[in-house]
């Protein structure tokens, strides 16, 4: 065989194996690159087959999947746990636990908030009262654990800590909220948890970072209490933080910052709304604000050429879902009465998977036009928690307020 040909055989193959691996992986919040886009196996006239459910305990945390595994992140009894399970057929293949006695004060569900993050060999955990935890993927085995009451001095805040860890090079970021001890976002060792750097004394509130490469440097999103920061992962440098806080005092920022080329939007409810920056270097430039564009309550919203799609307004006062212009913030549409969900991007960035609160699916093409349903499916028959589901070689993970389950996409 001609060594081109060889050559090019050895390509292929390692394009679709990498293809394969990136496919079965939802490794993190919001998917392998935090941009809640699903890239692998889906038609829009898919059908929707149960594949199994079983009981899990409370949380808001979503599953993941890494490296053949399916980890869920809860709380049973006295204890959070982490489950590996078997995608296919929902049985487990090994738990971690430990005690926690995290109640929350304005009678919400007391188990975890964050979504687990892995990194192929290990899963990171952030629970409800802040004990930071790295587990083997294959065993379950501990590798490390932190409290971060005591290593950071961190406070409860409104309904405990949310932060999904986000690992990037080597490194665990998170969202801290370290307020005391200079320690509003942090950077571990991902192999031994040893702080490699700390900054500011924002407030955490409940989104998770991002870590995007723009203008040829890389750059670590957070979206903390106080407003949008941007700090070099690998030292901490604080290029710039940017306020963006709601005029009231008891309210949160929760939607993780959605980059897009040298732009980056942060959103966020309790009269706030969203504003849309462009940064260079060090600096970031307003490009617009609006209360009246997006405003997101918790979901994160996603965007598709040119368009931002999500929820608009507050969980209890029923949202409305909405396509808004990325440049400009002008609203495309807008649908009331579907209350709160989260949306996903399938079916190479043709369609929007919108999973509302209910347990009802909504699958729509994704565009600026309209709104218009091309199916709906109900994928859980209890209230869906604020989890994100999560979409791997084929299947749909879904979490409620009391059971995990899973569909195959056909």
């Amino acid at each position: 065989m001609p060594l081109q040909t060889l050559c090019l055989a050895a390509l292929l193959a390692a394009t679709t194996g990498a293809f394969a691996i990136l496919h079965a992986e939802w490794p993190q919040i919001l998917g392998p690159t935090r941009n809640l886009t699903y890239t692998g196996p889906f038609a829009p006239a898919a059908s929707f087959k149960k594949l199994w459910s079983r009981p899990i305990g409370e949380g808001f945390a979503a599953p993941i999947v890494s490296q053949g595994r399916l980890v869920i992140f809860h709380r049973q009894n006295s204890q959070e746990r982490i489950d590996s399970l078997d995608p296919a057929t929902g049985k487990e293949q090994w738990s971690f636990a430990y005690p926690t006695g995290y109640r929350d004060d304005f009678g919400f569900s007391e188990g975890p908030r964050g979504t687990p993050a892995s990194d192929g060999a290990r899963v990171y955990t952030y629970g409800a009262e802040g004990t930071l935890s790295c587990v083997n993927l294959k065993t379950g085995a501990r590798v490390w654990q932190l409290d971060a009451r005591k290593e950071f001095g961190i406070r409860k805040e409104y309904f405990g800590t949310g932060c999904s860890p986000l690992v990037d090079d080597g490194r665990v970021l998170m969202n801290i909220g370290g307020v005391d001890k200079g320690a509003g976002i942090v950077a571990l060792d991902k192999l031994t948890g040893k702080l490699l750097w700390k900054a500011l004394t924002h407030e955490s509130g409940y989104a998770s970072p991002v870590a995007a490469t723009i203008g040829g440097a890389r750059h670590a999103l957070f979206f903390t209490r106080e407003g949008l920061v941007d700090a070099d992962p690998a030292t901490g440098r604080v290029r710039f933080a940017e306020r963006w806080r709601a005029r009231m005092a008891a309210s949160v920022n929760a939607a993780v910052p959605v980059v897009v080329g040298y732009e980056v939007l942060v959103t966020s409810s309790y009269n706030t709304g969203a504003a849309l920056w462009k940064i260079a270097g060090d600096k970031a430039t307003l490009v617009w604000t609006s209360d009246d564009a997006i405003s997101a309550h918790y979901a994160t919203p996603v965007y598709h050429n040119g368009h931002l799609y999500g929820f608009h307004g507050r969980q209890e006062e029923g949202q409305e879902l909405r396509c808004i212009e990325w440049k400009t913030g002008k609203v495309k549409w807008n649908v009331p009465g579907l209350k709160a969900g989260t949306v996903t991007l399938a079916a190479a960035g043709t369609h929007l998977l919108v999973l509302r609160e209910n347990g009802e699916l909504l699958v729509a093409p994704a565009t600026p036009k309209g709104f218009q349903p091309s199916q709906q499916v109900r994928v859980s028959e209890s209230p869906v928690v604020r989890a994100y589901p999560a979409l791997s070689a084929g299947r749909l993970f879904v979490r409620s307020e009391d059971t995990l389950s899973a569909w195959k996409i056909d």
